[in-house]
């Protein structure tokens, strides 16, 4: 095995855990690819025997790339329509793969990562890496550009937001979430608006992210969200998995069309969120077999 070699396995033994990072940090699989990317870039152009922690050494390098993406992409939004959705990981219904499971664990399911995307870059980096990932602040601070103190007290903010978002923690039996979609689309493709409130939480959110030309839209309550609940004529509903938790992807004449996502608590839809982007449903749906 030449040098080239030895470096590449190396990082590989390392490139999950990366990804969950990045994918936290980013709310964005392509982004978070390229962050780790750019890691074994810069890894490939350095002195690797002069590197005690590579671990420690590539987490900093994508923390790194991350804040730089967070920080230009808020600058972004300053001007534009706000936050959009975070990309979801869509598999079918079944067991996740390994590297699934890494960037799905402490239960990262969509309506967290929509707080995060409200935190400034740097109190997202300081939560994500202390809280999720444990590093020390003492690691965080010089990547943030803070005393380990500022960088605690980023973290501590971070930490108060995401805990007063409330965020629902679904029912644990996903056969029984699914019964409850299953439900609730039996009911919207009736029209039956007393079905429909059956399986609707009174206070429910429908969040829809409609691409980047067009502002996201908020719903709120059962009757609002009742009249949105139709799929198009001839859409087609492909149970999966979306962040751990039920949802479907609709498509039309066999291409994706929407993906939605289902929080269910306590046999009660309390939060939809939608994605209608036509690029970015092409993207994100495509490692999953949609049509059989």
């Amino acid at each position: 095995m030449d040098e080239t070699e030895w470096l590449a396995d190396r990082f590989e033994q390392h490139r999950t855990r990366l990804r969950a990072v990045a994918y936290r940090m980013l709310g964005s699989l392509a982004e978070a690819d390229d962050a780790v990317q750019d890691a074994w870039l810069r890894l490939s152009r350095s002195d690797a025997e002069q590197i005690d922690n590579l671990g420690g050494w590539l987490t900093t390098v994508v923390a790194r790339e991350c804040l730089h993406v967070l920080r230009s992409r808020r600058h972004r939004r300053e001007d534009s329509f706000g936050v959009h959705l975070p990309d979801p990981i869509i598999t079918p219904d079944g067991d996740l793969d390994p590297e699934q499971e890494a960037l799905l664990a402490d239960s990262v399911g969509l309506a967290l990562l929509v707080v995060l995307e409200s935190l400034s870059p740097a109190e997202r980096l300081a939560f994500v890496l202390h809280d999720m990932f444990e590093l020390p602040f003492e690691e965080i601070a010089p990547v943030v550009g803070r005393t380990p103190t500022a960088a605690r007290q980023l973290a501590s903010r971070a930490r108060r937001r995401v805990k007063g978002a409330a965020i629902p923690t679904p029912d644990a039996d996903l056969a029984r979430q699914r019964q409850v979609v299953e439900a609730f689309f039996a009911a919207a493709r009736a029209g039956d608006f007393d079905a429909l409130v059956q399986v609707l939480d009174p206070d429910i959110v429908l969040r829809a992210d409609l691409g980047a030309a067009r502002r996201p839209a908020i719903f709120r309550g059962v009757e609002a969200v009742a009249k949105l609940a139709k799929a198009p004529r001839g859409a087609r509903l492909h149970p999966a998995l979306i962040n751990g938790a039920v949802g479907v992807v609709i498509t039309l004449d066999g291409q994706p069309f929407s993906v939605l996502a289902f929080t269910i608590v306590n046999d009660k839809i309390v939060e939809i969120d939608g994605i209608r982007d036509p690029d970015r449903v092409q993207r994100i749906t495509a490692a999953v077999l949609i049509e059989k």
